[in-house]
């Protein structure tokens, strides 16, 4: 704890560091220095005292020093919303992963893992956050469980999250996906509402347009990253939002957002990932990759640093940081491409990311090792029951989270429904997980492209249930069973046999391996779902939004089939 006296003397000791009284820590020489207020470069030296910028647009002496001359120095970047379980990494791998990406702040929702541990979940979150070289930020999980249809592990209700409010790394709520519950004025939801007038409350409501828009605003939410289309986005900016623009591992807004970003609005918009794993961070980058894509596009370069600092800090209420500026943290990434965004180095509060800064953290012990709960599955658990005739069918859109709602005409063979893979029309399933009760919702889904074998994941969205999808019952019950086995993870399965797994045992979320052997072995099953016929990029993160009861317009959780418009579950 830091007490008054110490934190008076680091005060005057930044004072003297500013004013070049004495050498500060850490001198950044002769580097060109984005402005984000004018939206210009300059050259300077940095100054550094401790976890804070002290000196700009001046010479500075260090006890430290990096050579600048080359290099541009622009603010830390902001991930202003993500699941950090999402990217099937322990927090510490994750900061790993993507800080000398430039990302020295990440906004996180733990919403995952409270689904599947609830406060133990949001605890844990706290203490790897705290423990974190980055500074990674959490906002308290609004919505657990998401939604009335499905079973969830855990329940978290206002009582439940206010002991966290005061924590000194918790923003606030995080995001309220429940937004019918919110129009409708739910109990709960205004309890909720009510307790965090005083900091921040993250929206989710996609499609939210009009009067219902107003009306959910009203409650005091101020953050959305759901709009996928210009028309939505640029209303909720105009009625106060702050835009997150999302680019996931699934949902890759980017392309149709990124004309939001102009130099009136840059302030009020921030970038995100939301979900995205270690595959697509090795090849494309975090969020690294949407600077650099969208100044490809024409967007000037310091307003979309902008959106990715300041934009975000604001949406945030983090005042102290997303400025090159005397008093702000100590944030700073160096570029050896300012239009490329080609990372060289990044400082994370004062300090350089380095392997041995790594090296020096405390590792937050593993939570959640026996959260799978799940009875092993025979195939016909899996199978729907009835006649011949047309069927509600989840269609999947590549790229989105938002699904269509397909009528197809499907046959029975002694009162069995069978999946059609010729046209592309598999069998899913969603297995409950936690003990509870032993639910399984069945239905079809189009999109996956397989033409034999099975795929299963413990990632399913939200409350993380076992979720999946086939050619055959036989290959689904022994895929889901490996998942139980493993304690949680990602399975490919054929002919009855294992072709790839992945093991996900911290809650039946996250790997305990370091995050190249993750990107290794999703590569193997990525390869391995595709000699079945798959035609996904990425069918496992595409599986784990299936059971997404707050996402338009049907899926499949493990009480049946929902109509996400009606919110309810259609009658089997």
């Amino acid at each position: 704890m830091t007490t008054t006296s110490s934190c008076e003397a680091a005060i005057a000791r930044r004072i003297r560091h500013g004013r070049g009284l004495e050498p500060a820590d850490l001198v950044i020489k002769g580097a060109r220095v984005l402005d984000i207020v004018t939206a210009t470069l300059f050259e300077s030296d940095i100054a550094i005292s401790g976890d804070t910028i002290v000196g700009v647009f001046a010479d500075y002496e260090g006890r430290e020093t990096i050579d600048g001359r080359g290099l541009t120095v622009v603010p830390g970047f902001i991930d202003a919303h993500l699941h950090i379980e999402s990217s099937l990494l322990t927090p510490s791998e994750f900061e790993r992963c993507v800080l000398p990406h430039g990302v020295t702040t990440a906004i996180w929702d733990p919403h995952e893992i409270a689904n599947v541990l609830g406060a133990a979940g949001l605890d844990y979150a706290l203490q790897t956050a705290e423990a974190a070289v980055m500074d990674i930020r959490v906002n308290l999980s609004s919505c657990v469980p998401a939604s009335p249809l499905e079973t969830s592990g855990a329940r978290l209700e206002v009582d439940d999250l206010l002991p966290f409010r005061g924590h000194p790394k918790v923003i606030g709520l995080a995001e309220f996906m429940n937004f019918p519950g919110v129009l409708g004025g739910d109990p709960g939801c205004l309890a909720k509402l009510a307790a965090f007038q005083s900091g921040h409350i993250d929206g989710h409501a996609p499609l939210l347009r009009g009067k219902d828009l107003n009306g959910y605003l009203s409650a005091g939410i101020r953050t959305d990253h759901e709009a996928n289309n210009y028309d939505e986005a640029f209303e909720k900016l105009r009625k106060g939002m702050s835009v997150l623009i999302r680019e996931s591992s699934i949902a890759k807004d980017l392309h149709a957002l990124w004309r939001l970003i102009t130099p009136e609005t840059s302030a009020f918009i921030g970038f995100c990932t939301d979900d995205r794993n270690p595959v697509e961070i090795a090849e494309e980058g975090h969020i690294d990759h949407m600077i650099r894509w969208t100044i490809a596009q024409g967007v000037e370069p310091a307003h979309v640093y902008r959106v990715a600092s300041w934009g975000a800090a604001n949406a945030f209420g983090l005042r102290d940081r997303g400025l090159v500026a005397p008093g702000k943290r100590a944030d700073l990434v160096l570029l050896s491409d300012y239009e490329g965004c080609r990372v060289e180095h990044v400082i994370a509060g004062g300090r350089l990311a380095t392997p041995e800064l790594f090296a020096s953290r405390v590792v937050t012990p593993p939570v959640g090792l026996d959260s799978m709960k799940a009875e092993s599955v025979v195939a016909g658990d899996l199978v729907t029951r009835g006649g011949s005739g047309k069927r509600p069918v989840i269609g999947v859109v590549p790229g989105k989270i938002v699904t269509e709602r397909l009528e197809v005409h499907l046959s029975a063979v002694d009162g069995i429904v069978a999946a059609d893979p010729a046209n592309d029309v598999l069998a899913v399933a969603v297995v409950a997980r936690h003990g509870v009760n032993r639910n399984i919702g069945r239905g079809f889904v189009s999109g996956f492209g397989l033409a034999k074998g099975a795929i299963a994941s413990s990632v399913g969205h939200d409350s993380h249930n076992i979720c999946v999808v086939g050619a055959s019952a036989e290959d689904m019950a022994a895929a889901v069973n490996r998942v139980i086995e493993l304690g949680g993870g990602f399975v490919v399965a054929a002919g009855a046999e294992i072709h790839a797994e992945l093991a996900l045992p911290l809650a039946g979320l996250m790997s305990l391996e370091p995050h190249e052997v993750v990107r290794e072995k999703l590569l193997v099953l990525r390869a391995a779902a595709s000699s079945l016929g798959c035609t996904l990029s990425e069918p496992f993160l595409q599986a784990a939004f299936l059971p997404l009861a707050v996402i338009p317009h049907l899926k499949l959780t493990d009480f049946g089939l929902v109509d996400v418009d009606k919110f309810e579950v259609i009658p089997s």
